[in-house]
């Protein structure tokens, strides 16, 4: 289960949250034992990375889009009637504020199609975007061809979208299946089914001694989730599969990999929707233009 030992001079990446709205969920609608009626004001977070020494730039998600009004109409609704969102500042802005244009960012990884994680796509007209392999079939045909869709069609620029297929992927920690992207050992994609076909995660150094940063997407939509004191919880009328997870017993499997993780020294786990990360860090140096701390 151990990670890789650094080498000399190993590369490593900054890695820096992005405000990217946030998104009021119903704890019974995630986690079993759910103080009944509670709602968690949780962010949609997106982060930055930037390779210390080839000068790459990443962005992971993109949060919800200021204009969710402009998402597919099956979204929109949802957004009225079950979830409620506030977006004072998406990921563009978030990336302009701290100083970056969209056309300097080299990538841009989407954890998977989920409209709180895609933002609006449209703006990073030069960067070459990553999803998982069968995030293509979500968006053939995709919203406006198909009217009830809750994916669109351009979600993922033609020419410039990579659709990875973790088939060959090699092993890392608790992890069968990782691709080293950069080859330096500094950011591995990470297969991490059970959520949405194609979602992926990222682990990543964050230090050239060996301290790491894993960025969960929704693998998990509650700590109590990773800490395992509680369950996924089953049987919700507003979910398709009666679950947040379109394979519950490959999310779980995927959850207690992350449990594993947690043991190892210096790794800090952080979720998409991760409230107390927010509420420790925001408006903090941990947010773009500063970085997240290495443990």
């Amino acid at each position: 289960m151990a990670l890789p030992s650094p080498r000399y001079n190993q590369a490593y990446c900054d890695i820096s949250a992005l405000e990217a709205g946030q998104i009021y969920l119903p704890d019974e609608m995630f986690i079993t034992g759910a103080i009944p009626g509670k709602v968690t004001i949780a962010p949609s977070l997106s982060f930055l990375l930037r390779h210390a020494t080839n000068n790459k730039t990443l962005a992971f998600d993109l949060g919800i889009r200021k204009d969710w009004q402009n998402y597919p109409p099956s979204i929109v609704h949802r957004i009225t009637t079950v979830y409620r969102v506030h977006v004072v500042q998406d990921a563009l802005e978030s990336l302009l504020n701290g100083g970056i244009s969209p056309e300097d960012v080299d990538y841009v990884c989407i954890s998977h199609c989920h409209w709180d994680h895609t933002g609006d796509t449209t703006a990073f007209k030069k960067s070459t975007f990553l999803v998982g392999g069968a995030c293509s079939a979500l968006i053939k045909p995709g919203y406006p061809v198909d009217p009830d869709s809750h994916f669109a069609s351009e979600l993922l620029p033609e020419g410039r979208t990579i659709f990875f297929d973790t088939t060959n992927w090699e092993p890392i920690g608790p992890f069968p299946r990782a691709l080293d992207f950069f080859e330096d050992g500094s950011l591995y994609i990470i297969d991490a089914p059970g959520h949405l076909p194609g979602h992926i995660n990222i682990l990543a150094r964050s230090s050239r001694d060996g301290g790491w940063i894993y960025l969960a997407g929704d693998s998990a939509h509650h700590w109590n989730l990773v800490t395992l004191r509680s369950n996924i919880a089953q049987g919700h009328p507003g979910f398709l599969h009666g679950c947040v997870h379109v394979d519950k017993d490959a999310a779980e499997a995927h959850i207690h990999r992350i449990n594993e993780l947690t043991k190892i020294p210096r790794v800090q786990v952080i979720l998409a929707h991760d409230e107390p990360f927010y509420t420790k860090n925001k408006d903090g140096s941990a947010f773009w233009p500063g970085k997240i701390p290495t443990l």
